[in-house]
Parts: C-alpha cells; sequence; structure tokens
C-alpha cells in the first residue's frame, strides 16, 4: 500500500471481521487530489477484505467523494449519490468531500445516504465507517450521520499516496488554501492550507518505490503554498524527492504563478527526475480582473514565470487554467486574455466557464456575462488551445523519446507520456500489457485520428 505506515496501519486497530467478503463501489468527482485520497481508501478497506464490487455488480458500501467547484459540480454531485443508492439496494452509503462539507444537511435528506464527513473528518473516515457499520447492523432504522466541523476548525491532514487502478503514483502533500479568491468556495470547503512533513512524504515516496512505482504527482490544493505546517519549503520537499532514487518521473499538477520561484525553476531544470512539465493557473489575462479576483499576481509576473521556464526548459509543457465569463469580465478584458494566451509558449488550456457560487465575494461584482458569451469564449480559447497543443507536439515527430507507458483499458490502444508530458499512443501491433509501468524509448511517428496523441513504434 503506498501511504505511509502510520495510514497503512490504520485498519489493524479496527475489528473487521464484519467487512469480511464485502464489496465496495467508489464514485469520484472533481480533482486528482480527490481521486488520490479515493484510491486511498480503496486500499485501506482492502486491507479490512472489502473486495471492490465489478461493473454492475451489487456493492456492500458506495462511498462518494464529491466535488463544489461549480453548481454544476453540485448537481452532478446529487445526481451520482442517488444512481449509486439506486442501484446498490441496501448497501451502506458515505459521502464525504467538498460538497459533503459544504451541504451536508442537503445530503442527508436523500434517502439511503448513512455518513456524511466534511474534510476535517475525512482523516477517520475508515474509523467512523466501522463506527456507523457497527451500529447499523444492529438498528436497521438506524438515521443518516452527519460530522462537519467548522471551516475554521478543519485541521487534520489525511495523507494519501496511492495509485489505484492506474499506474501513476498520486502523492498528496498539501490541502487547503489561504487565498480566498473573490469566485471560490474551495478555503470554506477544505479550510486553510495545511500540510505533513517532508520526512513522511519521503517515506511514502519510498514506499511508492517499493511497490514498483516510476513517477509520482504531487498533489493538493494549492501545493506552493507549502510549509504552512512545519516551516519547511516547496523546494525543500522538491529537493528532497528528487532524492529518492528509485522514482524516475515526478510530475507537479498545479502552482499558482506567485508561488514559482527562480530557485525553483532552476532546480527543476537540472533535476534528476522533475519533469520538464508544468501546470499554472492564470484565470484571466486582465489585470482589472485578476484584482476584481484577488488572484495574487498580475499578467506581467505570469509572463515573467512563463518566459523563465522556457528559457530554461525549452521543451518544457505548461497547460494554464482560464475562467471565462467571471463577473466583470467586459469584452475588452477577455480580448486581453485572448491575446496574452496567443502570445505566449504555453501548450494547452483548461478552459471553464464562471459559475455563481451562494457566499462568495464575487456576487458583488455588478457586470455579469451571459450565458451564451461565455460558451463563445471558451469555444475560442478551446480552438486556441488545440492549436498550441497541436504545434507542440509536432516538434517532436520523427524523433525518438522514453515512454512511460500505462495500463489501458481493455479495447484502448496502449498509451503513455514523455518526459514533457507528449501523449503517445503504440500500435495495437505492439501493445502489450507487459508494459505497463515500463520506460521504453519509441520513435512517435505522427498524429492519431482524433489528433489527442501522438503515435509511436518501438525498434
Amino acid at each position: 500500500m503506498a501511504v505511509s505506515g502510520k495510514v497503512s496501519t490504520f485498519a489493524l486497530m479496527i475489528d473487521t471481521s464484519a467487512f469480511q467478503g464485502k464489496t465496495a463501489a467508489y464514485y469520484t468527482l472533481g480533482c486528482k487530489l480527490n481521486f488520490s485520497e479515493t484510491s486511498t481508501f480503496a486500499k485501506m478497506l482492502e486491507e479490512m477484505g472489502v473486495r471492490t464490487a465489478q461493473k454492475g455488480e451489487r456493492a456492500d458500501i458506495c462511498l462518494i467523494n464529491t466535488c463544489s467547484v461549480t453548481e454544476v459540480a453540485d448537481r452532478k454531485c446529487r445526481q451520482v449519490i442517488r444512481r449509486m443508492v439506486k442501484e446498490n439496494e441496501g448497501a451502506f452509503v458515505v459521502v464525504t468531500g467538498c460538497y459533503a462539507q459544504l451541504s451536508p444537511e442537503r445530503i442527508s435528506k436523500i434517502d439511503g445516504v448513512n455518513l456524511i464527513l466534511g474534510s476535517n473528518e475525512k482523516a477517520t473516515l475508515i474509523e467512523r465507517l466501522s463506527q456507523k457499520w457497527g451500529e447499523c447492523l444492529n438498528d436497521s432504522d438506524s438515521k443518516t450521520e452527519w460530522k462537519v466541523e467548522k471551516v475554521k476548525d478543519i485541521r487534520s491532514f489525511a495523507p494519501s499516496c496511492s495509485r489505484g487502478n492506474r499506474t501513476r503514483y498520486w502523492l498528496k502533500v498539501q490541502d487547503g488554501c489561504n487565498y480566498y479568491c473573490t469566485y471560490c468556495t474551495i478555503p470554506k470547503a477544505r479550510g486553510n492550507s495545511r500540510n505533513p512533513s517532508i520526512a513522511s512524504l519521503v517515506e511514502q515516496a519510498c514506499v511508492a518505490a517499493g511497490e514498483g512505482g516510476k513517477e509520482i504527482v504531487l498533489t493538493g490544493v494549492n501545493i506552493g503554498d507549502f510549509g504552512r505546517t512545519t516551516g519547511e519549503s516547496f523546494l525543500d520537499l522538491v529537493k528532497a524527492l528528487d532524492g529518492v532514487e528509485q522514482i524516475q518521473r515526478y510530475r507537479i499538477s498545479s502552482l499558482e504563478p506567485d508561488l514559482i520561484s527562480d530557485e525553483l525553476i532552476c532546480y527543476c531544470a537540472d533535476s534528476r527526475a522533475f519533469m520538464p512539465h508544468f501546470h499554472i493557473p492564470l484565470q484571466s489575462g486582465s489585470d482589472h480582473v485578476l484584482r476584481l479576483m484577488h488572484r495574487h499576481y498580475d499578467t506581467a509576473l505570469f509572463r515573467e514565470k512563463i518566459l523563465r521556464i522556457k528559457q530554461l526548459m525549452p521543451d518544457a509543457f505548461i497547460g494554464v487554467d482560464v475562467m471565462v465569463g467571471c463577473r466583470g469580465e467586459t469584452p475588452e478584458c477577455f480580448e486581453e486574455t485572448y491575446r496574452l494566451l496567443e502570445e505566449l509558449p504555453v501548450t494547452q488550456l483548461h478552459v471553464f466557464p464562471y459559475s455563481e457560487r451562494p457566499g462568495t465575494a464575487a456576487l458583488k461584482i455588478p457586470y455579469v456575462v451571459s450565458d451564451a458569451d461565455k460558451r463563445e469564449r471558451s469555444q475560442r480559447l478551446l480552438e486556441l488551445s488545440d492549436r498550441k497543443t497541436e504545434e507542440f507536439y509536432s516538434q517532436y515527430i520523427n524523433k525518438e523519446m522514453p515512454v512511460l507507458f500505462e495500463k489501458a483499458d481493455k479495447g484502448k490502444a496502449m498509451h503513455g507520456f514523455t518526459p514533457n508530458y507528449v501523449r503517445v499512443e503504440l500500435s495495437a501491433r505492439q501493445s502489450s500489457e507487459d508494459l505497463d509501468n515500463q520506460i521504453v524509448s519509441v520513435r512517435l511517428t505522427g498524429f492519431n485520428h482524433d489528433k489527442t496523441a501522438l503515435k509511436a513504434e518501438i525498434g
């Protein structure tokens, strides 16, 4: 199990006899951090004798890890909960995650939900599940229980380093956020920034290496803010993890522009294992809108960081988050965003429309963008993203590059990624399960049918 010793032995403290031979189904909504946490919970239940239910098989336990980044996400969470209850009649249903933290009372009104846990309680999910499970066994009319601390009291940190059914490991290095951007509910859902010690994270990386892991993705809510709890720095963490020599690749999931120091860029450029791959949220290319959002940087700083990365790592893949249609984004402000992204050597855009969130300061901003304008702006940026990604990929056609191949879904092409995150697909003729988690030198021959990857040949 790819978690620290403290977490992996936790199940030993629980009477697991009632769980032997049971099955569980999992559903994760939202970010990569949620996927990492769900995977860790699944592994802990597996240690207790719980098997993951097969597709179409009724589960005894359902765990739903929720997201609340938009109103659409909230609605999808409710739909998933109801569907999981319906498809697994009589199952014990646990709901956790951001939506559980923000709207526990609303979730408690959904028939079939047994346990709702907020962000502070997530660290003791298995223990609370065991307690409530025993109560339900003795009382079939047991009421829904929900435990959600106020945001100011969220202090726990639930460790997570797991790969689930994937090839790469996801190491949670940080949780929470202190930024309180005007459009965002995440600080209310996950609390303030906090982190474990570097020593504990190095220990988890060593466990992953011992299990044969070759690549680890560092994940969290605002990982560049690492060190709030322990007084260490994110650069200190990067250097320490780079010393775990069995891990051949590290990727940093997302870094705020104001937290990317020149020292970090320089270190990654010469690093043994940190890949030339960055994901940096911009949100808006208009300084006026950035001020309305209460972001901690301006476009000049963002531009400086992008150009510095490309100067030291010309092959670096740079993904960028962009929000369209937020309050205050006039047509002129959007055009500023478009021009900035068109000019800069970024690789791919993650585009998402602004969603009104109750209780956020953004609702006080008077200028409202119509849904039609949001769609039109999103489409323009997505088309720009496609062009930039295609241009970036095109540079590597007819070149040889090392690719870490990943387990393919049944009936799909074997795929993997180059060091700089170019997605690669292997022909069916050369695909083999033996290639899973192997780094292999391939020749990149051209685009696949929908230009989402480059085709590759071995040898």
